[in-house]
């Protein structure tokens, strides 16, 4: 069984931008929408200060509290861990992005629909295996994707060698690690 995940190593992320300019060309959203979102949180203090980039999108959640909460089950997790969104059957009630807790959802102003990061495995796809646009985009090489229930995977590898975690420890089951 697969279960796609993510490495963000913010010791490597510059705030280039550049994933989500990838993101936003993949899945072809306007200039004022993103998957992807930034925060920036502040180290030590003056004048040993630094600014620490934190690049954050739909988190993939195994126990995803946008899908319990949707009416019609627009949005389910897939098989292999992707919280995906069934445009057809949303009815724009919203409740998916109030649930979740890490501001993921970006409401279509065309469609109405709550949209997110979909971890590109619908249409992309190299030499038969899954990637994602921002981490092939990254300069910096601060993601990593891949099968968090393959143990030989370089993913499930990084996490262990350094420690990721989830954003906000395991209060989600989150797909996306991070390095900080």
């Amino acid at each position: 069984m697969t279960r796609y995940g993510m490495l963000i190593d913010t010791r490597k992320c510059v705030g280039c931008f550049t994933c989500l300019t990838a993101c936003q060309s993949q899945n072809d959203l306007q200039p004022e929408e993103a998957f992807i979102k930034f925060s920036e949180l502040e180290n030590g203090s003056y004048p040993n200060a630094s600014v620490t980039c934190v690049p954050h999108q739909c988190m993939h959640c195994a126990d995803a509290p946008c899908a319990k909460v949707c009416p019609t089950k627009a949005t389910f997790i897939s098989d292999d861990g992707v919280v995906g969104i069934d445009t057809g059957r949303c009815i724009g009630c919203l409740y998916c992005v109030a649930a979740c807790p890490y501001g993921a959802r970006v409401v279509n102003e065309k469609t109405g629909v709550p949209e997110k990061c979909r971890f590109c495995t619908v249409s992309a796809y190299e030499n038969g295996t899954p990637m994602c646009t921002c981490v092939e985009a990254c300069p910096t090489s601060a993601r990593t994707f891949g099968d968090l229930d393959d143990p030989d995977c370089d993913l499930v590898k990084q996490i262990a060698q350094t420690g990721a975690q989830p954003l906000l420890g395991d209060t989600t089951d989150s797909s996306i690690y991070y390095v900080r």
